[in-house]
């Protein structure tokens, strides 16, 4: 029961940013690399062992947020790498899941840091609260497109107490 879903997830779009505190530039593809994440993203770049190599966030909140926001909220002022859609990303926040050719692993939730202040405007921290997608690792390398599908393989349920 826990490990299936409606169907595959998709994606949407893709986001690096080379600096902290730098826009994110959208890009169509990008590699993910085990033990740093995206090529390009200044968490690869940091060569810091982190379990935040890559960010996703769901494509479908995006509205929820801009409604909370009172305007509207693109994917790159959430500072998240990929947005998915047609998938639940907080039913994978501790499950291993395919994106493209790569395999990601959850680490948790992704919650809003103070940077969603200057990102959203004036309450943009509480606006996505619940709404930050998940963090993950790489577990395999592989390309990462748009477009491409976001698949459960296995895991996920560490703690009961969070559902």
């Amino acid at each position: 029961m826990h490990d299936r879903f409606h169907s595959d997830g998709s994606v949407t779009w893709i986001g690096l940013t080379p600096k902290k505190k730098e826009p994110l530039n959208a890009v169509e593809l990008v590699q993910a690399r085990v033990g740093t994440g995206l090529d390009g993203d200044r968490h690869a770049s940091s060569g810091r062992p982190s379990k935040r190599q890559v960010t996703l966030i769901q494509a479908e909140h995006f509205a929820v947020i801009s409604a909370l926001q009172g305007r509207t909220v693109s994917e790159g002022m959430t500072r998240r790498n990929i947005a998915v859609q047609g998938i639940n990303l907080f039913a994978l926040r501790y499950a291993t899941f395919r994106v493209g050719s790569a395999v990601l692993r959850g680490t948790g939730t992704c919650p809003p840091c103070s940077r969603m202040e200057q990102s959203l405007g004036p309450g943009g921290f509480n606006s996505m609260r619940g709404l930050g997608g998940i963090c993950a690792v790489v577990e395999q390398e592989g390309a990462i497109a748009l477009g491409d599908s976001v698949v459960y393989v296995s895991g996920g349920r560490p703690n009961h107490s969070e559902e």
